[in-house]
């Protein structure tokens, strides 16, 4: 088979909202871990997507995203467009998507800069199995007490709005360049597209399915038209010969690699989409 499929190598990086207790599938070894990256071989090139897990232990910057038009005028290669999957969430986990009510952006101003954006977001409990798709623009704040898988468009360009009183620069200008300063309104339906199979993301920058099945070797067709990246949530199984688990996210050069798949469990499969 022509297709190529490569197990990503996995590295922490450790966060002020991370945390020590990130098992059973990663060990923080003492630190407070924030995120799991995936990562290439070195000398690859830069991937559409990036795979990453976060383990919050209190809320994240509330921050917005640009869009790959607002990206590119700073010199960036495509903006962030995101989507979480929840895994485990504390009894009160919430996260911050959009604001309550349209606020103007003389009030978004004074609200990031004394504190009362707190206020403005639209806190939302969440629970695992919720998913969320974050379009550019969209104000966000992932809050503590979380663990999650995030798919996003491979790129570090992040505006925070506000911090918490953290020792961290805020960039109030970027930000409100591109922020929607009123309600989230994505629906974040689970669209059934095969048994066992549920669509979360249909672009615009990339689908995303989650798939429970007992048998992945007779995955139907999901559409993808470019590279696809594997991410097991639990079960068992191979590629080709290699055995696949939980924690890991390989990377299949053509959609047509995910005929190597065999085994059980659930997963999360994404791909960028190319028009």
């Amino acid at each position: 088979m022509s297709a190529v499929a490569t197990r990503l190598a996995p590295r922490r990086v450790a966060k002020p909202w991370g945390r020590t207790d990130i098992g059973p599938l990663f060990d923080a070894a003492g630190e407070r871990i924030g995120e799991i990256w995936f990562e290439l071989p070195a000398g690859r090139p830069e991937p559409a997507l990036l795979i990453k897990y976060l383990f919050t232990s209190e809320a994240l910057s509330v921050q917005v995203h640009p869009d790959d038009a607002g990206a590119q005028a700073v010199g960036a290669r495509q903006g962030k467009e995101e989507a979480w999957v929840i895994l485990d969430a504390e009894d009160d986990a919430a996260i911050g998507l959009g604001l309550e009510q349209r606020v103007t952006p003389e009030e978004l101003r004074d609200a990031a800069l004394d504190g009362s954006i707190e206020e403005l977001i639209d806190w939302k409990p969440v629970a695992p199995g919720d998913h969320f798709h974050v379009t550019p623009g969209t104000i966000h704040a992932i809050g503590g007490g979380l663990a999650l898988i995030e798919v996003q468009q491979y790129a570090d360009i992040t505006y925070r709005l506000y911090d918490y009183g953290r020792p961290r620069d805020l960039h109030l200008e970027e930000a409100m360049a591109c922020a929607e300063p009123g309600p989230y309104l994505t629906p974040n339906l689970r669209t059934p597209i095969a048994v066992g199979i549920d669509r979360l993301v249909d672009g615009p920058k990339f689908g995303l399915v989650d798939a429970h099945l007992d048998d992945f070797a007779a995955l139907p067709d999901l559409g993808a038209n470019s590279p696809v990246w594997f991410i097991p949530v639990d079960g068992s199984g191979e590629i080709e010969g290699e055995p696949w688990r939980p924690g890991e996210c390989w990377l299949f050069d053509d959609a047509a690699g995910l005929a190597m798949l065999a085994g059980k469990g659930r997963a999360l499969i994404a791909w960028a989409t190319v028009a």
